[in-house]
This record gives C-alpha cells, sequence and structure tokens, in this order.
C-alpha cells in the first residue's frame, strides 16, 4: 500500500492519523504542492485532480479522504479478526462528514500573508503551464487546473468567501464544543475516527498562530486539544513537522525552493 502525501495537506494528516491508529503498515511518497510536485505528468496520470493525499493498493486508487479513512478501516477490520477493533458508528461517521464539509483552503490562504501566497500562486500557474507543454495529451486537464488557480486568486479578492468560511468553522467548533461538555472524545470516551478528522483541523489553526482565536477560548476544545497531542499517532504524523525549528525548517526549504526556480525559470 502507498499514500502519496505532504506533512503539511491537513487531508494528509487525517489519513496519515487513520494509518497510526489502525496500525497499518504502507509505504510513504512526499508530494509537496507548494513547489509543483502534484503536477508532474506521472503523479497527474494517477490523480488529475493533483489534490492530496492519494492511496493506492494495487491497481486500487483512491483520491477521497473520508473513502481512504473507510478503506483503511475496513482492512483494519479483517486483519485484527478478533473483535478488538470494530465499526465505526453511526455517530462517528455523522461527525466526520459534518468535520469534511469545512473546506479549510480560503481560511488558510486569508491568514498567509499575501505576497507569499501571490508569489506561489504565480509559481504554481508557471509550473501548470510548463507540464502542459510537455504533456499535450493532458492539456485539457492541465487547463483545468490553470483556470481553478485563476479562480482561487479571484475569490479571495472577495470577503464574503473568507466570511463565510470563517463562519462555517465557528459553527463547527461551537458545535464540538456542546458535544465536548458530554464526552471525553468527539463521538464517546474513546478516541475514534471522528477525532482522526478534526485534529488536523485543530493543528492547522495552532500552524496559523489561532490558538487563542479559535480553541483556548472554548474551554472543552483546549482540554480535548491537549489531551491529543499526547496521542502517539499525533506526535508521529503532525507533531514532530510543527514543532519548534523543524516546522521553520521545513517552511524555509520549501521556499527557497521555490524563489530559486523562479530565479532560473526552470518550471
Amino acid at each position: 500500500m502507498q499514500l502519496y502525501h505532504h506533512p503539511y495537506s491537513i487531508e494528509s494528516q487525517k489519513v496519515r492519523l487513520a494509518l497510526e491508529e489502525r496500525n497499518i503498515d504502507y509505504t510513504s511518497y512526499h508530494v509537496n504542492p507548494v513547489t509543483g510536485k502534484n503536477m508532474d505528468p506521472s503523479f497527474f496520470r494517477m490523480n488529475p485532480t493533483a489534490k492530496l493525499p492519494v492511496f493506492q493498493n494495487g491497481s486500487h486508487v483512491i483520491f477521497n479522504t473520508i473513502e481512504i479513512i473507510q478503506y483503511i478501516e475496513r482492512i483494519a477490520l479483517v486483519s485484527s479478526g478478533s473483535g478488538i477493533i470494530t465499526q465505526s458508528s453511526k455517530k462517528v461517521i455523522e461527525w466526520m462528514y459534518k468535520i469534511q464539509e469545512w473546506n479549510p483552503k480560503f481560511f488558510t490562504f486569508s491568514h498567509i500573508p499575501e505576497k507569499y501566497y501571490m508569489s506561489v500562486s504565480k509559481f504554481i500557474r508557471r509550473v501548470i503551464i510548463a507540464r502542459m507543454s510537455e504533456s499535450p495529451d493532458l492539456a485539457t486537464a492541465y487547463h483545468t487546473k490553470l483556470k481553478q488557480a485563476y479562480e482561487t486568486e479571484e475569490k479571495l479578492r472577495d470577503p464574503q468567501v473568507l466570511q463565510t468560511s470563517t463562519q462555517h468553522l465557528i459553527r463547527l467548533l461551537d458545535d464540538v464544543e456542546a458535544q465536548l461538555e458530554q464526552t471525553l472524545y468527539l463521538a464517546g470516551d474513546e478516541f475514534t475516527l471522528a477525532d482522526v478528522m478534526l485534529v488536523p483541523v485543530l493543528a492547522r489553526l495552532g500552524l496559523l498562530g489561532l490558538e487563542n482565536d479559535y480553541i483556548n477560548c472554548r474551554p472543552k476544545l483546549a482540554e480535548y486539544w491537549k489531551l491529543v497531542q499526547e496521542r502517539p499517532s499525533y506526535k508521529k504524523v503532525i507533531g514532530k513537522h510543527f514543532g519548534g525549528w523543524k516546522r521553520q525548517k521545513t517552511l524555509f526549504k520549501t521556499w527557497c525552493i521555490v524563489r530559486m526556480r523562479c530565479l532560473l525559470k526552470r518550471y
């Protein structure tokens, strides 16, 4: 089994947490979307949406986050064969879909300095154009991605889009707070796949320096956030990449790659 992902991709984090929590072995392939690696023809042929993560088991390839996680759960159920692992309840699945309804893209971009986002956006557009000329058979799919890149830039200039995303997040976190007043974890007193979906959302807020605005102001959520950060799966999937100098190293390395390729016009 292979997983194509990146440590800072929120959807990748959800899948990797599920893999770690279910003790599923897999081969890891890093694909950095900021440097345009997801636009390479080999990856693009496998997944024309160019989105991460991509999970492959033999000839079976899955792009949808929840579908991947549910597939992982089925593998774990078959592998255990002892009843120790049980199938997710209706409540867990409802929370999974509820969390997945919030798209972090515009919220994240709105909290990144515009000069950085626009530089990367311009670089990605040039990468797409370069790959389009290299692989004319994929031109239609690449053109779709190019159009989406321009549309994203336009939407980021619309205050209503950003306001809608923020309000959606606030409603979600308020619902989570209400639930955590009744249970230790999101769907009961045990860590489930619902929590697997939520933890990366909280990690994204932490990465953006917004813990006080969205997490610490909700007492139960703040307690929950401290609790889940102690899990081995969190430390392996998220903690080791977000902590101190490692976080700065990853961001600095990525930015240097983008700047160097722009200077050399190597897209």
